[in-house]
């Protein structure tokens, strides 16, 4: 009979150290927290056979119900369930600052020990008020407790577990063994690594995303338009990843991104114009032609003003002279309105535009260095031409308002953004983020920039950053030297950027066909960019099958 017995018990706790090891595997494996809390609530009261129990956080001198359950009064509030928990939280100290040891939870976290109460109803030395009320309104017999301290690897406490009503083989409430105690601090134990380890790694996690919305702040306090371009990308770098892994059907089909691959990508998002912060904020906030640290205009049309003037003095030296003052006259107004019409000619085109025909452009140019030949008299006597060469190449920019050199400076910032994100010593789950960020000025047909890769050398995610980097460059409207262009405009230029091979044509009709161009314009855009689309005269978008009723 002893054999039989022995042989029972040695089964018994093979059993539960096998479900001890299941559940340290599931604690170790599992990343949200809220989940990671119910496992192991659930844990303790499946071990120790307890009909409910509750599981507090410390926080802020506190203890704070994030689970609780009861078997019998169907129960189940916080963490999954959606469910708030009603129960104030335990303050682990009182008013005149000494330790609140009333209650068992608190007794166990400031004393660093279990209890383990056979019968609230007559154990001494605890407050049970609230427990008792409880059973009035419910109905219920709160009996045996064990509370138990959850301390991480500094030995502080992070928690308490509680387990309730112990039950025997007939259901009966019975009190808490020492079995169950050991049990349960052994899986408290396990949990509270755990626990502590994933709150870690969030707390990591939080920290990292800090840092990154660090140095967009330091790069948006040299350049807002580029810190909300740094804010904005990576939202719409996710919708088009989204609608994505959606396809079920094309070249997209067997696209798909799991939780850590998103999160990779997002980074990726957020960091992927780190590198401007080593890029001159005169350069990325160019917003004309003439600009430098000032706009230099003002400096053009005071040299128009000397030319007036010049004239002026010309004109009343001719009627000094007794010459023709009719001619003099008629010949000073048309100097005047000569030099008016130059100076609002070179502050039109100093405006950075999109660019104009190649006849247009010509005809600009012929008049530009007409002027800039011009020779006058500066305020200290000496003659020089009208426009230096530096002024004069800067005025004959074709689009937007950077010169060949300022525009390499510009394209450095992506050779920055890969070499600052390759020094660092990622983790496997974000080992892609370099060429995800670095990816995003590159081309379908190879003619892109810094490496001249083709599609085919590029991963599906740096594809969609690219596009996401695009369209939200066409549509801002912060930009310095542009407005921001309504969706069919941006459209229009999106698609004819797939038919010359700057774009990925698989990732343009998704991102067509989701609509997820709309999805973002509601979110980022003022009303009146948003105009109708008619996607039937987007240039090169294919809708799919399904579009055509097949």
């Amino acid at each position: 009979m002893h054999q039989v017995k022995a042989r029972q018990d040695r089964s018994a706790a093979l059993d539960a150290l096998e479900f001890l090891n299941e559940v340290g595997a599931a604690l170790s494996q599992e990343k949200d927290i809220s989940r990671l809390l119910e496992i192991i609530l659930t844990a303790a009261t499946k071990i120790t056979n307890a009909d409910g129990g509750a599981l507090y956080r410390q926080v802020d001198g506190y203890l704070k119900f994030e689970i609780v359950l009861n078997t019998t009064l169907d129960i189940r509030l916080g963490g999954t369930s959606g469910l708030p928990i009603p129960f104030p939280s335990l303050p682990l100290r009182n008013t005149d600052g000494s330790a609140n040891n009333a209650m068992i939870a608190t007794y166990a976290a400031n004393n660093h020990e279990s209890v383990n109460i056979a019968d609230a109803y007559v154990a001494e030395g605890f407050d049970f008020s609230g427990t008792r009320n409880f059973d009035k309104h419910t109905g219920y017999r709160s009996t045996s407790f064990l509370a138990i301290p959850m301390k991480d690897h500094e030995g502080e406490i992070i928690g308490v577990l509680q387990l309730l009503n112990a039950l025997d083989v007939t259901g009966n409430v019975v009190a808490f063994t020492h079995e169950d105690q050991r049990l349960a601090e052994s899986l408290a134990s396990q949990a509270a690594i755990a626990l502590t380890n994933r709150m870690l790694i969030t707390q990591l996690e939080v920290l990292f995303e800090s840092l990154i919305q660090l140095i967009n702040t330091a790069i948006d306090d040299k350049s807002p338009y580029t810190g909300a371009h740094c804010e904005r990308v990576p939202t719409l770098t996710m919708m088009i990843a989204d609608a994505a892994s959606k396809s079920v059907d094309g070249p997209l089909a067997g696209f798909s991104m799991n939780e850590r691959e998103r999160y990779e990508l997002k980074i990726a998002g957020l960091l992927h114009d780190c590198g401007k912060i080593t890029t001159p904020v005169h350069v990325v906030d160019k917003s004309t032609k003439l600009e430098t640290i000032f706009d230099r205009i003002e400096f053009v049309s005071q040299r128009f003003e000397i030319l007036k003037r010049d004239a002026e003095i010309k004109f009343l030296r001719a009627k000094l002279d007794g010459g023709d003052a009719v001619a003099s006259e008629v010949h000073y107004q048309s100097a005047l309105k000569s030099i008016e019409d130059d100076c609002a000619f070179l502050r039109r085109i100093n405006i950075g535009a999109e660019r104009r025909s190649e006849a247009a452009l010509q005809q600009d140019n012929v008049r530009i260095n007409k002027i800039a030949t011009q020779i006058f008299t500066n305020e200290r006597g000496e003659t020089a031409p009208f426009l230096s060469e530096d002024e004069r190449e800067c005025l004959s920019i074709p689009s937007g308002t950077l010169t060949h050199v300022e525009r390499s400076i510009i394209n450095q910032h992506i050779d920055a953004t890969i070499k600052m994100l390759e020094a660092l010593p990622w983790p496997k789950h974000l080992k892609n983020v370099p060429e995800y960020a670095g990816g995003h000025h590159e081309r379908m047909d190879g003619r892109g920039y810094p490496r001249g890769l083709t599609r085919e050398q590029m991963s599906i995610p740096a594809r969609i950053m690219g596009i996401a980097d695009i369209f939200e460059a066409l549509t801002a409207r912060d930009r310095p030297y542009k407005t921001g262009k309504t969706l069919s405009e941006s459209l229009n230029i999106l698609g004819n950027f797939k038919l010359n091979g700057h774009i990925d044509p698989d990732l343009f009709d998704v991102f067509i066909r989701e609509k997820i161009y709309l999805k973002y314009a509601e979110q980022f855009l003022e009303a009146a960019q948003i105009d109708e689309v008619d996607e039937a005269k987007i240039p090169g978008y294919v809708p799919s099958n399904k579009e055509f009723g097949a």
